[in-house]
């Protein structure tokens, strides 16, 4: 609990506009959508995350946690793009990287639900940071290429945490065979 507490202090000491989301970006195409999550550590690091500690959770979470981030960005970008504000946004973006690394460096269980809610209420957060950066003549093909974008570091998050499960396990099976040989042949 201490570690948390302190992982938490330097969140909000470190956050920074400048850090996340400077407000200066092109936000009006589809290839733009695709580029800005592929163009800075918060959304890549984030992303990725989601999709390890879905991996790491095995079952619907697999699909679940992806699917449920996806969707809340997607309202985040609607809350903004409507004009509405929310408070602290960028310290929650700063805030659900080392959240959810904490989550998948500690391996935490969480059902379904609550893993859904967590990365869905991160989600909300980088939606509107994007919504907030998004020009009003396109919105949606803008919307439709950080979505994709977005997915697809979840998935490329899957497919390491997937492969590292496996790695793991035959390491670890490789090992206690090699032990047992050793053990049989003396």
């Amino acid at each position: 609990m201490r570690s948390i507490s302190i992982c938490l202090a330097l969140t909000a000491a470190l956050a920074s506009p400048a850090l996340a989301h400077t407000g200066v970006v092109q936000a009006d195409s589809f290839a733009s959508g695709i580029a800005h999550p592929l163009s800075g550590a918060d959304h890549i690091l984030a992303m990725i995350a989601v999709g390890l500690w879905g991996a790491l959770a095995g079952g619907l979470a697999i699909w679940a946690w992806p699917a449920s981030f996806v969707a809340m960005m997607l309202t985040g970008f609607a809350v903004a793009t409507s004009g509405l504000q929310m408070p602290l946004v960028e310290p929650a973006i700063w805030s659900s990287i080392i959240v959810l690394g904490l989550l998948v460096a500690l391996a935490v269980k969480a059902p379904v639900w609550l893993g859904a809610l967590i990365v869905g209420l991160f989600a909300l957060f980088h939606g509107h940071a994007h919504g907030v950066e998004a020009g009003a003549a396109s919105l949606i093909p803008y919307a439709a290429g950080f979505s994709l974008s977005t997915a697809g570091l979840h998935a490329v998050g899957l497919a390491l945490g997937l492969f590292a499960k496996t790695a793991i396990g035959k390491i670890a099976l490789g090992d206690s065979s090699e032990m047992e040989s050793q053990r049989c042949s003396r």
